[in-house]
């Protein structure tokens, strides 16, 4: 056993440090297994795609970039719509589109209701007016005879 009560570094034996003399499969040079520069090309054509091929890829891929653009963009426009016609919907504004838009207001009524009251008590203008009154205007129904002397003597 070594003696571990000293400072001073522990004895190894002599076959510990030295390399074995056995080769590994490991050990072989690299070199001997990499291709040489013609067979790399060789086997860069078999697992490439053709050029004809990689091009009909990129336009199909166009094509659908394209068109996840437009419906994204009509979706957009839909849901815009939708929500000027919720708003109009409720009656309160008296015009739909001055409510600022917000999608996360499409989901949710009683949201979309607060913020429409939030509005109106901010710009009391924007509300939407009831029309009252009489403007002597329109269609009022069978008129009244006017009063006939000769009719009230006949009817005695």
């Amino acid at each position: 056993m070594p003696d571990t009560t000293n400072n001073a570094p522990i004895q190894t034996q002599g076959d510990e440090t030295t390399e074995p003399e056995a080769t590994t499969p490991e050990a072989e040079p690299i070199a001997a297994e990499t291709p040489s520069e013609s067979n790399t090309a060789e086997s860069q054509d078999d697992t490439a795609f053709s050029r004809e091929y990689v091009e009909k890829l990129r336009k199909e891929s166009a094509g659908y970039r394209d068109r996840a653009k437009s419906a994204e963009t009509r979706v957009d426009e839909l849901s815009r719509q939708l929500f000027t016609a919720k708003v109009a919907a409720t009656g309160k504004l008296a015009d739909a589109t001055d409510l600022e838009y917000n999608p996360e207001l499409l989901d949710d009524d009683d949201a979309l209701s607060a913020a429409i009251d939030a509005l109106t008590e901010s710009k009391p203008h924007l509300k939407a007016r009831k029309v009252t009154g009489d403007v002597g205007q329109g269609d009022r129904g069978k008129p009244e005879e006017a009063f006939s002397l000769l009719k009230a003597l006949k009817g005695l």
